[in-house]
């Protein structure tokens, strides 16, 4: 059973083309104005063990505000599609992450019901063109998209750039654990995995 999906956005504001394997084996081929927004994609895309293609363009010239979020929200909603029915799947995913001095937790529920809960704390500082504050935007625009639970949290840290690749990391990880298939049944004692 394949598990792929391609989902665009086009609006006044951004051009997003997402592209999505969960049976991958970690390939990305990431085209974004935002270098560290690309960076992070193919954290994501290694680390999560998915096949992952993004082609966006957007209102950078502003900010890389919509472009992050939007990214976010086509990404989600490609997942999403790859797991159609979602039965089999495992659902739940969690990963605790180290990347030297910081420590990031990400834990999801593939449910159908949104809900991010943010415990970065992230300052008002950049990491090349990239405001670090648009992480959070990302996740948040993700558990919207993918219609998921989204939990993420630093334990340690102080270095950005390793607090926000840990955290993408971390998603990544954590959203290998529950794409996993482990049967065929649908986990859940309600019969669905929507609102």
């Amino acid at each position: 059973m394949g598990r792929s999906a391609t989902v665009t956005r086009d609006t006044t504001e951004t051009r997003i083309t997402v592209t999505v394997d969960l049976d991958g084996t970690g390939r990305g081929a990431i085209a974004t104005p935002l270098p560290f927004l690309s960076h992070m994609l193919e954290q994501l895309a290694r680390h999560g063990a998915l096949d992952l293609t993004v082609k966006a363009e957007g209102d950078t010239e502003i900010d890389g505000h919509h472009l992050t979020e939007d990214v976010a929200i086509v990404l989600g909603r490609a997942v999403e599609q790859c797991l159609g029915d979602k039965k089999g799947i495992r659902r739940y995913g969690e990963a605790t992450l180290p990347m030297d001095e910081a420590l990031l937790q990400c834990a999801l529920d593939l449910s159908g019901r949104t809900y991010y809960v943010d415990r970065l704390a992230l300052p008002k500082a950049k990491l090349g063109s990239f405001d670090v504050e648009l992480a959070s935007v990302f996740f948040e625009g993700f558990a919207r998209g993918a219609r998921c639970n989204l939990h993420v949290r630093k334990l340690e840290g102080d270095n950005l750039h390793h607090i926000v690749e840990g955290a993408f990391k971390a998603l990544a990880r954590a959203l290998r654990d529950a794409v996993r298939i482990e049967g065929s049944a649908l986990p859940s004692t309600k019969g669905t995995l929507t609102e």
